[in-house]
């Protein structure tokens, strides 16, 4: 029975439990406190030493690429999204890759590019990919990822931090992009899984008229169809009232359909949504975008070590860790553990490494991860969530597939047109 730092520690790094070595002959700085990361990183130190890993210095260069894009007006008192979203998370991945990596010479590092204008977003990767920077990590729309991929040479590894639109895993397809942010099909698979293992059956959906509150309707719709859910209704608000004085006048009314057993809101810029719950004409739980939610990370995750991640996140950005900071973590992770398995920073070999059926991911998800060959989707649990616990964690139990049963969650094989794996 393995005890909460022994999982941790397999968690952080997917090493053997038992060192071939006395941690007491691995020196430690003078005064240095013997804590789980100074231990994981002695038995790293000595595994490298045995197996002969330490070599030629390796140098990693990342540039997070962030498309500032404007929100438009909202009619609520919503909570905006950190101003360092995501390239907090890559920060911390980049600390962590460097506590290990100066055992084994490995260094990486960070730089960081804003703009509203995509040009400029563009020919600042042309620009350090002509430096030697082959790793971009990018917070941006559907088009700023194609054109950076048909812009960058082939061996310029693009991980999408962000971006859940569903045409980018099933049609716009590029061998350079990797995606460590899940799909609307993930998170709208996982939360149907849900459903359906609750037994809840007729559905109210309400959606906004944004673009991406209609691309995460299409994905909840085709969740639905997918797991044997009913559809009551689908109502669209397109109305300019003021929720904040009227949500408990205006909602039931809006609401007042068939009888329904959950109300499921697609309103991803949070622009009526949050009035939602405790304000439908028959008193039933909310789930979507708002409400029950699922996502790729939130602050309620503590289990398999998660805990740990939260606390050094904290420490370092002030606040905590979300879903876009998470999936920065993850691409920056999944890079320098290739580095450590490696022993290259050729990005066109740490490319196969990745696809490869040996490769895997600790991530604090209770299981390793793996990227699906044909679309290079990042395969990961979904928890699902309320503002101050987590509810469960999809795919749910008894939702089988007879070869990974986190390939339930988002477009499998048959359903993307994408075969990269093919090419």
């Amino acid at each position: 029975m393995f005890s909460t730092e022994e999982r941790f520690l397999d968690e952080m790094g997917g090493i053997s439990l038992i060192p071939p070595f006395p941690i007491d002959k691995v020196a430690l700085k003078v005064g240095e406190v013997i804590t789980i990361k100074n231990i994981l990183t002695a038995m790293i130190a000595s595994l490298a030493l045995i197996s002969g890993n330490v070599s030629a210095e390796l140098q990693v260069d990342f540039l997070y690429l962030s498309e500032i894009r404007d929100q438009g007006p909202v009619l609520s008192n919503i909570l905006p999204p950190p101003a360092d979203q995501g390239i907090r998370g890559a920060e911390l991945a980049v600390n962590d890759s460097n506590t290990t990596g100066r055992f084994l010479k490995h260094s990486y590092s960070l730089t960081e590019k804003s703009s509203q204008d995509a040009g400029q977003l563009i020919d600042a990767a042309s620009e350090a990919y002509k430096s030697g920077n082959r790793f971009f990590l990018v917070d941006g729309s559907s088009a700023l990822l194609t054109q950076l991929a048909e812009t960058l040479p082939e061996d310029a590894l693009l991980f999408n931090a962000s971006n859940p639109d569903d045409q980018l895993r099933t049609q716009e397809c590029h061998a350079s992009v990797f995606h460590t942010s899940p799909s609307r099909a993930m998170l709208t698979d996982a939360l149907a899984q849900w459903i359906k293992a609750r037994k809840l059956k007729k559905v109210l959906l309400i959606r906004g008229e944004a673009d991406a509150d209609i691309k995460y309707t299409d994905a909840f719709k085709r969740a639905a169809k997918r797991f044997g859910l009913k559809l009551v209704d689908e109502l669209v608000w397109n109305f300019d009232t003021d929720l904040r004085r009227a949500a408990q006048r205006e909602l039931p009314l809006f609401t007042q359909t068939d009888e329904y057993d959950l109300v499921v809101v697609a309103d991803e810029a949070g622009d009526f949504g949050e009035y939602v719950p405790f304000n439908t004409w028959y008193p039933r739980p909310v789930a979507g975008t708002q409400g029950l939610t699922p996502v790729a990370w939130h602050r309620v995750v503590e289990q398999w070590g998660a805990a740990q991640l939260q606390s050094r996140f904290e420490q370092l950005a002030g606040r905590w860790m979300n879903s876009v900071d998470y999936a920065a973590w993850l691409a920056v992770r999944a890079v320098s553990e290739s580095v450590t398995r490696t022993t290259t920073n050729d990005s066109l070999i740490l490319r196969d490494y990745l696809l490869s059926d040996t490769y895997q991911l600790a991530a604090f998800k209770g299981r390793k991860l793996t990227f699906r060959g044909w679309n290079h989707q990042l395969r990961q649990p979904i928890p699902i969530v309320h503002p101050r616990a987590l509810v469960s964690l999809s795919p749910q139990e008894g939702f089988l597939h007879p070869v990974n049963e986190l390939d339930t969650l988002g477009f499998d094989r048959p359903e993307s047109r994408c075969a990269l794996d093919k090419n």
